[in-house]
């Protein structure tokens, strides 16, 4: 699969798969809101049904990355496990939400976290070979950031199109009988849909044979007994020379991406409760434009700048830049969330969409050059392995947030039985909104201030690796 320039079409089966990858989580954002607003849930169970979870799908995932990478097969490594998994996923995902607001909050909140657990050992079993896919399509420097940015260009949709079901959700017309039934019902279409996109890549995206190389074997008998190979490897992974720069990009999009994430649950509080006084119907669609104009935003200028930005200026400046002008959108948020004129939070997100907009575009890119040094230093290919730690670090930060979300709920004392909520709770709601972020973005990019991969040196190994290639 490894070349220089790859077919438009290709990009296009792999963001496809990137938007079932997005929706799902997306979904989940939108539609947690109603464990709280609608079905009782106190912040501990919010913070449970997120947290437990996600640690689990986190210690799964270097499980994936060892077996992806160590399967012999006429298909290749990928392929047979993103379909398995975005099957899995999208049942799961329509179960999960089947939940009546006539049982009691531990039936449905013991439902909610068993389905969570099946869900999100398909998301496991989909995404850890579907990002490896990723990292193997191309071996050219800029190529790579091209494919990321067409996959984010993709899979950004998923954050315009998810932010309406808010809209659906309390809308009386749609759903008279309350947002429970409306995400059953909705948890129907999203899981159908997109799990056929979940395939996509596993249908169009060709894998050679791998029938004949000398990977570690994975019969039955010895998937147990390679555990202590698996967290072997993943130390290994993450201990060598070529993998100090891979920390970097680790620590780093920990850091961001789930300092948003613990956050990003507020906005609907935010709006509901500080701009419109507790009133969900007087809300209408703000909650819903903050989402959706963020995400075009995102897709539409902020994905294409820091694709350029990248070839012009290098991805590791290119990071430092858009990060940079992130900030500056977390402290606008503090002074334009207005009671009264909620269209001036609008002014703020074309520049806070640069933090997430531009994180995944180039550390995916970024990852995949640390897998070229990483061959260098040990001659082995293990895309799955740097795949499945990369991810999770994000995905056990991920489940870190989640709980903190529901700790900060608590803390400041918010309470969802209340139809006005103390001014004190709303008010650390918009600090942590605004502060967490912007602490987490700056640790981040002291972090990535001596990442060291740059494009001469990235295709510098590129020739050392050709080299060895044609000797043998």
């Amino acid at each position: 699969m490894s070349n220089n320039k790859v077919a438009f079409s290709q990009k296009i089966a792999f963001g496809v798969g990137m938007l079932a990858n997005q929706m799902f989580p997306a979904a989940i954002s939108i539609f947690i809101v109603v464990l709280v607003q609608d079905l009782g849930f106190p912040g501990w169970m919010w913070g449970v049904v997120s947290l437990v979870p996600r640690i689990f799908d986190a210690v799964t995932d270097p499980v994936m990355g060892f077996i992806s990478d160590n399967t012999k097969s006429k298909w290749g490594r990928r392929r047979q496990y993103v379909l398995l998994g975005g099957l899995v996923m999208g049942i799961a995902f329509i179960m999960m939400w089947q939940l009546y607001k006539g049982d009691s909050v531990d039936v449905n909140f013991n439902y909610f976290l068993v389905w969570s657990f099946v869900f999100y050992l398909g998301l496991t079993i989909f995404s850890v070979p579907y990002v490896a896919m990723g990292y193997e399509m191309s071996d050219d420097f800029h190529e790579r950031t091209d494919i990321m940015a067409v996959a984010q260009f993709i899979g950004q949709w998923a954050w315009v199109i998810a932010p309406w079901f808010w809209v659906i959700m309390y809308d009386a017309n749609w759903f008279p009988d309350g947002a429970d039934s409306a995400v059953r019902e909705l948890a129907v279409w999203v899981g159908v849909i997109f799990a056929l996109c979940a395939i996509v890549p596993a249908l169009f995206i060709k894998g050679k044979s791998t029938l004949n190389e000398d990977y570690a074997p994975l019969s039955v008998n010895n998937i147990g007994g390679s555990l202590k190979e698996i967290g072997v490897g993943f130390l290994d992974t993450f201990k060598t020379l070529s993998s100090k720069p891979f920390r970097k990009l680790c620590i780093s999009t920990f850091l961001i991406f789930n300092a948003f994430n613990t956050v990003a649950g507020f906005t609907f509080f935010i709006i509901v409760y500080y701009l419109f006084n507790g009133d969900a119907g007087a809300a209408g669609i703000w909650p819903t434009l903050f989402g959706s104009i963020g995400a075009l935003v995102t897709t539409f200028l902020v994905i294409p700048i820091v694709a350029k930005m990248s070839k012009i200026l290098g991805k590791k400046k290119a990071f430092m830049v858009s990060q940079a002008i992130s900030l500056i959108g977390y402290i606008m948020f503090w002074f334009l969330f207005i009671p009264g004129k909620p269209y001036m939070f609008l002014f703020a997100l074309p520049f806070f969409s640069f933090g997430i907009g531009g994180l995944f575009t180039i550390m995916m890119s970024m990852t995949a050059d640390v897998i070229d040094l990483d061959e260098l230093e040990t001659g082995k290919r293990r895309e799955g392995s740097f795949g499945a730690i990369y991810w999770w670090m994000t995905k056990f930060g991920f489940a870190i947030a989640g709980g903190l979300t529901g700790t900060i709920l608590t803390v400041v004392g918010f309470n969802s039985a209340l139809d006005t909520q103390p001014e004190s709770a709303i008010t650390g709601l918009r600090l942590f909104f605004s502060g967490l972020p912007i602490a987490g973005t700056l640790i981040a990019m002291y972090v990535m201030r001596d990442y060291d991969v740059t494009e001469e040196k990235a295709n510098e190994i590129r020739k050392e690796l050709e080299r060895r290639k044609n000797k043998i």
